[in-house]
């Protein structure tokens, strides 16, 4: 049974639904809790008293009385006219996001959809018939108009859906389902396009790529301190019981399960240096404190994924409150905050990347054989630079910013749809960069043999190895890279 509806859904249940979406049922109880809600609504339509998009205009037009014969028609329009949204389509994957969570939330019961229209939306995700929805165009309050708009054309027969890999009129594709467009009810299109959806779908989307990006870090830096014949005394137990952040703690004990019973590791031990620089040396510190505002931004998303986030809410028979709740800032800050956090794990990277390629501690110039007549990784090391460079012009936080809108009743948004857009894009680079330091650390590593290292690292080195070999003089490196970087984009290297 579907826990679509219920105040608790985790992101991994959420997860589950999307990759099966077969199993969302709406049970009595929301159906009821729906229906009440719904009915509530036509009756305040059809009262004298004044109702914020229900029988009013929207935004600055809200002192504008609608009449009860217009209502249907006010919904459409709402549509219509907010979906200006402009740029590339956002990947299909966060527009079925999006969806899932917009009718989740509408399950809750306080938005007075009907049942009918949150049918047809379940509907759209168990035939894959997901809507086709611009990158840009929201301000992130009231909400993710633009997008939202975008999402939910398609009801009234109007918009895109995906078809495969390209994009095809809504009319005919309904058509061919025998779907008739549906006809908006008070309220139903105010309370599909209202909502931080947009916002919510790309901080779901980045907790659930950087969550693996994480682990990848540690594994990259595992394989550089192998390299680089580092000390592993700085990822010691004790030392990170006296500065306790969870972040730092799961990675210092990461680095020593990767490190466990390395040969090359103790084949070292004895010698006459004191301190790894601090690309190796603070992994802990760097990438857990990523870590922490991954925690972080997950708890948030949580409960955003379980709120209710349109205008107004239904509350009771007679009281719609409007209010904020809409507003993006909560996910907009902590979206911005992961972006930094996701940075900095390109920017150590390319450091340690760095490292190997200077001639020290017995690896020969940029992980050459022949350095000077070949350029070896040298050049591999200036990819990861513009990255970093790239990503550090992506940090400044959307949610500094504020621009008034409609005229000035919206007079501060949230901006929450870049910090999402940006963090995607800066993790997405992320990625590149962790690809080409497996490749420069597996060259390093084979410096090193015959010591054998840790039975982890041994596999990851054997996956690399597997589509590219140790470079013995130069070649076309782009090929080698992207092959690694596809390996990292499809999560197929063991973390």
């Amino acid at each position: 049974m579907s826990k679509i509806g219920i105040p608790t859904l985790q992101l991994e249940e959420l997860n589950v639904l999307l990759h099966n979406p077969s199993q969302i049922i709406l049970t009595a109880e929301v159906i009821e809790q729906v229906e009440k809600s719904h009915h509530r609504v036509l009756k305040m339509a059809h009262g004298t008293k004044a109702v914020y998009g229900i029988n009013t205009g929207f935004g600055p037009l809200c002192q504008t009385k609608i009449e009860a014969t217009d209502t249907a028609q006010l919904q459409k329009n709402l549509l219509l006219s907010h979906a200006v949204g402009v740029g590339k389509p956002i990947p299909k994957a966060l527009s079925k996001t999006m969806l899932l969570c917009k009718i989740h939330a509408l399950a809750q019961g306080f938005s007075g959809i009907s049942p009918k229209v949150l049918e047809r939306l379940i509907l759209f995700l168990q035939k894959d018939l997901i809507p086709v929805v611009p990158e840009q165009g929201s301000v992130g309050a009231s909400g993710d108009l633009a997008p939202l708009a975008h999402l939910f054309l398609p009801l009234i027969g109007e918009g895109y859906f995906w078809d495969g890999e390209t994009v095809q009129a809504a009319a005919p594709i309904l058509e061919k389902q025998g779907l008739i467009p549906i006809e908006l009810q008070p309220k139903e299109g105010l309370a599909l396009i209202n909502g931080t959806q947009f916002i919510l779908a790309h901080a779901i989307t980045a907790l659930d790529q950087l969550s693996y990006v994480l682990d990848l870090a540690d594994i990259a830096a595992a394989m550089t301190l192998e390299g680089f014949q580092g000390s592993a005394s700085p990822y010691d137990a004790l030392l990170h019981t006296l500065r306790p952040f969870e972040g730092n703690q799961t990675v210092a004990q990461r680095m020593r399960a990767l490190l466990k019973d390395s040969q090359n590791l103790h084949s070292h031990v004895d010698c006459q240096r004191v301190q790894d620089p601090y690309s190796i040396r603070c992994v802990p510190q760097v990438h857990g404190a990523s870590r922490n505002a991954w925690t972080h931004l997950k708890e948030l998303t949580t409960i955003e994924l379980n709120a209710v986030t349109d205008n107004p809410i239904i509350a009771d028979d007679t009281r719609a409150i409007s209010g904020g709740n809409f507003h993006g800032q909560p996910l907009a800050m902590a979206l911005d905050y992961l972006t930094v956090a996701a940075a900095e794990l390109g920017n150590i990277s390319d450091r340690r990347s760095y490292l190997l390629l200077e001639g020290i501690h017995g690896l020969p110039a940029m992980l050459s054989k022949s350095p000077g007549l070949n350029s070896g990784f040298m050049i591999a090391q200036y990819t990861t630079a513009g990255l970093v460079t790239e990503n550090k012009t992506l940090c400044f936080p959307a949610s500094a910013d504020s621009i008034p809108t409609s005229m000035g009743q919206e007079d501060h948004v949230s901006m929450g749809s870049i910090s999402g857009r940006k963090c995607l894009q800066v993790i997405q680079n992320v990625e590149k960069i962790l690809a080409i330091e497996l490749l420069i650390a597996a060259q390093a590593m084979e410096f090193r043999r015959p010591n054998r290292f840790s039975t982890k690292l041994e596999e990851v080195l054997s996956q690399i190895r597997a589509v590219v070999p140790p470079l013995e003089e130069d070649r076309f490196l782009a090929i080698d890279i992207e092959k690694i970087i596809t390996m990292v984009q499809q999560q197929t290297i063991n973390v």
